[in-house]
C-alpha cells in the first residue's frame, strides 16, 4: 500500500464525484436515514459540474488521497479554517486513506496559520474525528436535512 495525498486536479473530477456520491449513499445512512430526499439534497453539488465549480473556487482548496495511484478519498477545506470535506469510497475504507487525507487538511490549515482547525461531522463520521483527537465543540446543528456536529481541534503549527 502506498498513501499519497495530493491536490485535487480537473481531470480527477469524474472519480471524485463518484466517491462522494458512493460515500453519501452507502457510508452515511446513519445521516440520511435511506430517505431519498435527504440524498438527493446532499449530493446535488456532488456531481461533475458541480465540483467543477468547486474546483474552482479561490476559497476551497481540494485535495484527493490516492492508494497506489487510485483516488480512493476526496477532501476539502476552506480559506476560513474549516475542513469542508473528507470521504472514502466504501470499497477502499479501512486503508488510511481519511485519516492520511485528514492529517494533510490539517497540515494545509496550520500552513494557512490557523492555530486551530474546524469542521462539522456526520453522525457516521463522528467517532473517526474523536479518534484523531478533534473535540465536540457545540450542540448538533439545526434545520437542514442533515445536521452535523460541531468539532474543533488545536493545529500542530
Amino acid at each position: 500500500m502506498s498513501i499519497s495525498v495530493r491536490r485535487a486536479e480537473p481531470g480527477d473530477i469524474p472519480a471524485m464525484s463518484r466517491i462522494l456520491i458512493a460515500s453519501i449513499i452507502e457510508l452515511c445512512a446513519a445521516d440520511h436515514g435511506d430517505d431519498p430526499a435527504t440524498i438527493a439534497a446532499w449530493t446535488r453539488n456532488k456531481s461533475p459540474d458541480g465540483l467543477a465549480v468547486m474546483l474552482a473556487n479561490p476559497g476551497l482548496l481540494m485535495f484527493v488521497a490516492e492508494d497506489a495511484g487510485a483516488i480512493g478519498a476526496v477532501g476539502a477545506l476552506t480559506r476560513t479554517g474549516e475542513i469542508a470535506l473528507n470521504y472514502v469510497a466504501p470499497d477502499m475504507r479501512f486503508l488510511g486513506l481519511s485519516k492520511a487525507l485528514l492529517a494533510r487538511l490539517e497540515a494545509e490549515l496550520a500552513a494557512l496559520g490557523f492555530a486551530e482547525g474546524r469542521l462539522e461531522a456526520t453522525a457516521t463520521a463522528r467517532r473517526f474525528y474523536e479518534r484523531t483527537g478533534w473535540l465536540a465543540d457545540g450542540p448538533q446543528a439545526a434545520g437542514r436535512k442533515v445536521n452535523g456536529y460541531p468539532m474543533r481541534k488545536v493545529l500542530a503549527g
